[in-house]
């Protein structure tokens, strides 16, 4: 049958086409709930604190190589298959998990275009028998190109071909929501709140003139761009639809909750 030819992006119809290949791994981050009452057939469930290390102040940093193996193994990642992820609530756990993929080099990898909302407005068969993973024995090591920390970050500020994208919500950037020691925002960041690259009106699809929509607030692939958030979540989002559109793009999963609880570093409000 030849190699599975996907996309980053897909749409549902093209998934369904797919459902019976034995190279297709679909993991599903949807509430438990949510997937309970319908998902994919075939996909597994995977909650998305596997993703986060957990710990305070910066919950959103990656595990370790070790609880990343485990993960991949119980979810029974090979090195053969092409992951398809979605999630219920327009792409941002589905792009941290593809942000985890990138990290630990598997590259073929799609997100399903709107997730489960895209994929129930189609009409497509939902099953609720939950998937049973059979777990593998996949070795990983960490790649730290998608990566940028604080420190990093710090080094490249001000410079004209740097660009911090804020994916959190204006009160946040702006200082007058405090979600950590200090308020405000990575000094020159630009902010576009996740959100606002979803279409409501197409089951929260990507919009389609996103690259129009970022260039229109400064943000394009002339830069070198890093994403954060406040853990490291909806610019799981940012990161996906930048690569979807070619920028070079990396993710910061400190984020706010690291970087606006160390000492020295600089905050704009």
């Amino acid at each position: 049958m030849g190699e599975l030819n996907l996309d980053l992006i897909i749409e549902p119809e093209e998934l369904a086409a797919q459902l019976e290949r034995e190279e297709l791994l679909i993991v599903d981050l949807s509430s438990p709930q949510n997937y309970q009452s319908g998902h994919i057939p075939g996909a597994l469930h995977l909650p998305f604190q596997a993703l986060m290390a957990g710990t305070p102040p910066a919950p959103g940093k990656l595990p370790s190589a070790g609880r990343l193996t485990q993960v991949f193994r119980a979810i029974g990642l090979r090195p053969e298959h092409h992951v398809v992820a979605c999630d219920d609530e327009g792409g941002g756990w589905a792009g941290r998990f593809l942000w985890t993929l990138e990290v630990i080099g598997h590259r073929t990898y799609s997100y399903l275009n709107g997730g489960m909302h895209a994929w129930r407005g189609a009409g497509l068969p939902l099953s609720t028998e939950p998937a049973e993973p059979v777990s593998s024995a996949i070795e990983i090591s960490i790649d730290s190109a998608p990566v940028m920390e604080a420190d990093e970050i710090q080094q490249h500020l001000g410079e004209e071909d740097f660009l911090v994208w804020d994916a959190r919500s204006p009160q946040e950037y702006s200082g007058e929501r405090v979600a950590a020691m200090k308020a405000g925002h990575i000094p020159g960041a630009i902010n576009c709140e996740w959100t606002q690259l979803m279409d409501p009106q197409r089951d929260l699809r990507i919009r389609s003139d996103a690259r129009e929509f970022l260039a229109r607030l400064g943000i394009d692939e002339s830069r070198k761009i890093v994403t954060h958030c406040q853990s490291h979540h909806r610019s799981g989002f940012t990161w996906l639809v930048g690569k979807s559109l070619g920028f070079d793009i990396r993710a910061y999963p400190g984020s706010w909750s690291e970087w606006g609880n160390l000492p020295d570093t600089p905050v704009e409000q």
